[in-house]
């Protein structure tokens, strides 16, 4: 495929089983230590001062990722092997995130930690860029909501294999070498395919690009804020989850109830991951599905705020995910249509991807005074509703998209 020009031929099933696939093995990379080695590791390393280890750690590795992602996009736009422009970074981010986590697992101190999950955090954003920007490379408009469905669930499963992997392995080392491994089986696969796209005269590098003017670009500004917006309002619902259960609640055993939270989340989640997608692709209809998928989000907040029981955490854990199913799919459809043109496919979804990055960064910030000062968990849980409805009702501020 040499052509820039937007993609007619539907892509076949194996290809979108293989994809989701590399899918999974990239975020049980992610999330197999972001859920359990990193907080693990930070007890083993500063068991005094785990807590602020962690922080540091994790915090510098989202710096990083929001850096590499529209960067490593905007080098694979670049790229004119002769195997593709996206396969080789895919390739190159995989093997790079394997290395990074032996780095991790023979990490002696916390400055070696720190490295190795900044080294990890580039590498598989470098991976991650590339399979995001080869859905707008390859698939068709009509097919981009089932595709982000099943991109989505791979996602959603990353968080439980990761964890479980990582739970199962039964040691730090062995944790994350499994986690490793892991990634390098899930993605070989998908290469094998060498299904990509080949340009022979890459646009110039321009740094100046990375700046997307909402002013010439409307849809595009409006797409990264709803976004941004639903992703904070997510986040600041998730980030005291713990903390939630153990002071508002009083949850007798606050890990396992995070735990049985997730695992309901993640269940109604998969339950409307796909078929959202496939609607939304039907409907040949995008906002009305983020909107409503929005709006449902939003209601599970509420229920947070408005009944801090352990009861109502079920209920709002289940009603998470059958909206942030739909949304998942069907807003990563949208993104791919709002994109300013094909040749910066890569570094324009990448500067979008900061909208998922920027609130996790956000969230704590915002979350740490209206706990301790401004009216404690309703009022936290209120907020992250509104921030929620504000970008589900913004997404019809679009134009270009139905």
């Amino acid at each position: 495929m040499t052509t820039l020009a937007e993609p007619v031929e539907r892509v076949p099933a194996r290809w979108t089983a293989l994809l989701s696939l590399a899918g999974l093995g990239l975020f049980t990379a992610f999330y197999g230590p972001i859920q359990v080695l990193l907080g693990k590791q930070a007890q083993a390393l500063e068991p005094d001062d785990k807590e602020l280890a962690l922080g540091l750690v994790v915090g510098f590795g989202a710096l990083v990722s929001m850096v590499a992602n529209p960067l490593f996009g905007a080098w694979s736009d670049r790229t004119t092997w002769r195997i593709g422009r996206r396969l080789p970074w895919t390739a190159i981010g995989a093997a790079g995130g394997a290395v990074s986590l032996v780095v991790l697992a023979l990490a002696p101190n916390i400055v070696v930690m720190a490295l190795g999950w900044c080294l990890a955090q580039l590498t598989l954003n470098a991976m991650m860029a590339a399979l995001v920007a080869a859905v707008p490379d390859q698939v068709p408009h009509a097919q981009r909501g089932m595709v982000g469905g099943w991109f989505g669930m791979g996602q959603t499963l990353g968080i439980v294999v990761g964890s479980g992997l990582a739970a199962a392995a039964g040691g730090l080392v062995a944790g994350y070498l499994v986690c490793a491994a892991f990634l390098l089986v899930a993605t070989v696969p998908y290469l094998a395919l060498r299904r990509d796209t080949v340009i022979d005269s890459p646009p110039p590098f321009d740094w100046r690009a990375f700046w997307i003017s909402p002013r010439r670009h409307p849809d595009f500004g409006w797409a990264w804020l709803t976004r941004f917006l639903m992703n904070l309002g997510n986040a600041i619902a998730i980030v005291y989850l713990l903390y939630f259960l153990q002071d508002a609640v009083g949850y007798a055993d606050p890990d396992s109830g995070v735990f049985v939270l997730t695992a309901i989340y993640a269940a109604t989640l998969l339950s409307t991951v796909v078929i959202g997608g496939v609607w939304s692709d039907r409907a040949r209809r995008r906002r009305v599905f983020v909107m409503w998928a929005g709006i449902v989000m939003s209601v599970a907040a509420l229920v947070l705020a408005l009944f801090p029981t352990w009861p109502g955490a079920l209920v709002a854990a289940a009603v998470l995910g059958l909206g942030f199913g739909v949304y998942t799919s069907v807003d990563f459809a949208l993104m791919t249509e709002v994109l300013p043109n094909a040749t910066d496919r890569g570094k324009d979804l990448g500067v979008i991807n900061v909208a998922n990055a920027l609130p996790q960064v956000l969230a704590p910030v915002l979350a740490a005074p209206v706990v301790t000062y401004l009216g404690g968990y309703p009022v936290l849980y209120g907020l992250a509703a509104v921030v929620g409805i504000a970008g589900a009702v913004l997404v019809y501020r679009i134009r270009s998209v139905a």
